[in-house]
């Protein structure tokens, strides 16, 4: 099955990336196009998933805009890197929560490649690295499913402004942090995009 990949330079706005996927999705429900892969930033935005509460914001003149995919409120913006998908989940025969295993084995494969172990939590969706006794978010995972196709995406944090979460508990989470890789070693991570696709393409195969 063909996946076209895409990786966009210059960020982009949020609204415009959720339109192209929500129109990519018709197009595969119709089989007029490929499933995608989409490597991006965004531009500074906090999102509010299907299950975030108003008491969630702790900073009320953040920009939010809410949005259809599962989960709570995050954070996006430059130095962080948001990997979208549009997967036909029928078409591979793969229920929800094996999908959800592929990312999370996606994203754990791509960081040990780079030496940094990190783990998947069944009460806490996304992925976590653990140092001493502080365990801290490195990844968020935020997908929806419409006529059997899963899309939205992940998001991993390699050098953004970690500041910028305490305007909100991020995805309703209070007793854990957020953290990003470089503050976990700081080293390059310009082949991070590619590694991404490389393992979630494998993945997906498996």
């Amino acid at each position: 099955m063909d996946i076209e990949i895409k990786k966009s330079i210059k960020p982009i706005k949020y609204n415009l990336a959720i339109k192209e996927l929500e129109d990519r999705l018709e197009m595969i429900n119709d089989k007029k196009s490929d499933e995608l892969i989409w490597i991006l930033e965004h531009e500074e935005i906090y999102t509010g998933g299907t299950s975030y509460k108003e008491n969630e914001i702790l900073d009320r003149s953040i920009n939010l805009i809410k949005t259809n995919r599962g989960g709570k409120i995050t954070y996006h913006g430059p130095g962080q890197i948001i990997c979208y998908f549009v997967i036909n989940l029928k078409k591979r025969k793969i229920n929800i929560r094996k999908f959800i295993s592929i990312i999370e084995k996606t994203i754990i494969d791509t960081l040990s490649e780079f030496k940094i172990d990190s783990f998947a939590d069944k009460q806490n969706i996304g992925i976590w690295h653990q140092n001493k006794k502080e365990i801290k978010k490195i990844a968020a995972i935020g997908i929806k499913v419409r006529k059997w196709i899963a899309y939205h995406g992940f998001a991993i944090n390699v050098k953004n402004d970690l500041k910028k979460y305490k305007k909100i508990i991020p995805c309703g989470i209070r007793d854990k942090g957020i953290t990003n890789l470089v503050k976990i070693k700081k080293q390059n991570y310009d082949s991070l995009n590619n590694k991404i696709v490389n393992n979630f393409i494998l993945n997906l195969k498996m």
